[in-house]
């Protein structure tokens, strides 16, 4: 019997703060321009909280939200608009019922180089004007909006 070498580990990338930072600004700037006043969450690639900012006047339960939001897109590698589609199958029903499981718009996966890197969650417009935000400013910042 011969005893096989295994992989203990396995690199992982993730956003930097320097980079989660930088994602909010844009963020804000896209919000400002669509007229909403937002949260915005970056998570790194694990669904761990990196960096966090509430505009003055923005919904106190936007704030929940928005964490959830990028901890759903980084956690399962999906944006969150897609969810509604796909809890309509029974197969997969029961994940509606998961806490923190978000199925609007506004949360993102932040791919770069193909890697998902982390998660941006946005709250405080409509559903499609989180998501627009996100998708602008990953797009300002040369991320793969998928």
């Amino acid at each position: 019997m011969t005893v096989q070498t295994i992989n203990k580990s396995y690199p992982t990338s993730n956003i930097t703060l320097d980079a989660a930072r930088m994602l909010i600004a844009e963020s804000i700037t896209a919000a400002n321009e669509i007229g909403i006043k937002v949260t915005v969450a970056i998570t790194d690639a694990a669904g761990q909280l990196t960096a966090f900012e509430r505009v003055d006047g923005a919904p106190l339960l936007a704030i929940d939200i928005a964490i959830d939001k990028a901890y759903t897109a980084s956690g399962f590698g999906l944006g969150t608009h897609v969810w509604n589609e796909i809890l309509k199958n029974d197969v997969v029903s029961q994940l509606a019922h998961r806490p923190r499981l978000v199925s609007v718009g506004g949360g993102c996966v932040i791919v770069d180089g193909g890697k998902v890197i982390g998660g941006i969650g946005i709250s405080g417009g409509t559903a499609i004007q989180d998501q627009q935000a996100a998708e602008k400013a990953l797009r300002v910042l040369g991320y793969e909006v998928v």
